[in-house]
């Protein structure tokens, strides 16, 4: 079995930081894409960013200059630098693995972790 599991959301002032990780655990040989979505209350699940094995990210253009993704491909582990953080990035922000391969199985999976809260104050 698959786990991610999100850290680092938390409360923060606009214009402050903040640095979410993700660790993806289990019998898994390899993954093509790991990403950041959020998600408010009414509205669908958006991408943040997302990082490739190669490393070729992909970021929103709300968050372009302002958050940098980075993945450990070794550890499995994903983070997101959030800086110049604006109250329109408070949300739930979920941690994605897409074209994972666990050893022992057949064919490519896809996992989500549980979310964490993101509240940046005005």
């Amino acid at each position: 079995q698959v786990q991610l599991v999100e850290s680092g959301g938390g409360l923060v002032q606009a214009g402050g930081s903040l640095r979410l990780s993700c660790s993806a655990s289990g019998s898994i040989f390899s993954i093509d894409l790991m990403g950041w979505y959020r998600q408010v209350p009414g509205k669908q699940r958006e991408l943040v960013a997302s990082v490739s094995s190669g490393g070729s990210t992909r970021y929103a253009e709300s968050v372009k200059g302002r958050f940098t993704i980075s993945r450990d491909n070794a550890k499995n582990t994903v983070f997101l630098q959030m800086n110049s953080l604006k109250p329109e990035d408070t949300a739930v922000y979920y941690c994605n693995g897409d074209g994972i391969i666990v050893s022992g199985q057949y064919g490519k999976y896809r996992y989500w972790g549980q979310g964490t809260q993101v509240t940046v104050s005005s």
